[in-house]
């Protein structure tokens, strides 16, 4: 293991994020894009719109090799470094954090963020969504908003915004209807599922999330390949994650009319770079413009 070979200690991953960052403000190596908020209510769901005034500064990797020559995660920014997760993964600091105290959960070694999710990824991405109100995420390949191909899951602490709900789609989280442990979102006119999970012991949490989302892919259609040995998504797709509940989205494209849309969008939080997109959201609307990037929902 590198920085220190000790585990992450429960309990002390949230004051472990807030010195850090603190120091890594202090040092430049965390560079915050900083955002106005705004909030438009769509479809039951009061969206939270960040409009972003420095994406710019964000590099992105227009290679389409599997291995990029520049890796950010290997070696990772030891500035950014919060704890060790596991003998396979770190939790480090997002670099250019649209949200303050983003965490990035990675590979220690190179894998794609193609390939599926397994059991250390979800035990890893427990042992961090367990220390403190968060939201997990992860976005499933390049057309669901992946901006690295080494696989990452994400967590974003709640509330998600200023709009008065912890998060945006609770109310429709809510009135999920069910048929067996697959569920469905009324709310949301695109393809989807849902299913609840029960808070334990972290290995158990992680077996039990496992087998969720693996019937999730398969409810919605996205099915396996296997390459060099290892499963990846036969599509692209987004997934959100709490200890209670997982909700999957597959996708259809990486935008629509401009706007890039990533798993937090599903979750009712929208990022702008400027105001002409701001008002190309607030016409077509938050809920139409994640209808156009998923797909059409079965049965409809």
């Amino acid at each position: 293991m590198t920085t220190s070979a000790r585990l992450l200690q429960p309990g002390t991953l949230w004051s472990t994020v807030v010195t850090r960052s603190t120091q890594a403000l202090a040092c430049g190596a965390l560079r915050p894009i900083e955002t106005v908020q705004t909030v438009l209510d769509d479809g039951g769901v009061r969206f939270v719109v960040r409009q972003v005034s420095s994406l710019t500064r964000k590099p992105v990797i227009e290679s389409s090799s599997p291995r990029p020559s520049a890796d950010p995660f290997l070696p990772y920014d030891s500035d950014l470094f919060l704890a060790n997760l596991s003998s396979t993964h770190v939790a480090l600091l997002n670099k250019f954090n649209v949200l303050d105290h983003h965490l990035l959960i990675v590979t220690r070694a190179f894998e794609s963020q193609e390939a599926l999710v397994d059991f250390d990824d979800f035990a890893a991405w427990f042992a961090c969504l367990t220390e403190f109100n968060a939201l997990g995420f992860y976005n499933g390949g390049r057309e669901a908003g992946a901006s690295q191909p080494h696989k990452h899951m994400q967590v974003v602490p709640l509330p998600l915004g200023d709009a008065g709900l912890s998060l945006p789609i609770a109310p429709l989280l809510e009135a999920a209807r069910f048929d067996g442990p697959i569920g469905r979102l009324p709310g949301f006119p695109f393809e989807h599922a849902f299913a609840r999970l029960t808070p334990g012991p972290l290995e158990q949490a992680a077996a039990q999330a496992l087998e969720r989302y693996r019937m999730l892919l398969d409810a919605v259609g996205v099915a396996s390949l296997i390459v060099e040995g290892r499963a990846h998504q036969g599509a692209p797709y987004n997934l959100l994650l709490t200890p209670r509940w997982m909700l999957l989205v597959p996708r259809s494209s990486e935008d629509a009319a401009g706007i890039s849309v990533n798993s937090l969008g599903f979750a009712g939080s929208f990022f702008v770079k400027n105001a002409e997109q701001l008002a190309v959201l607030r016409r077509i609307g938050p809920m139409t413009m994640l209808r156009r990037v998923g797909l059409p929902r079965r049965g409809t």
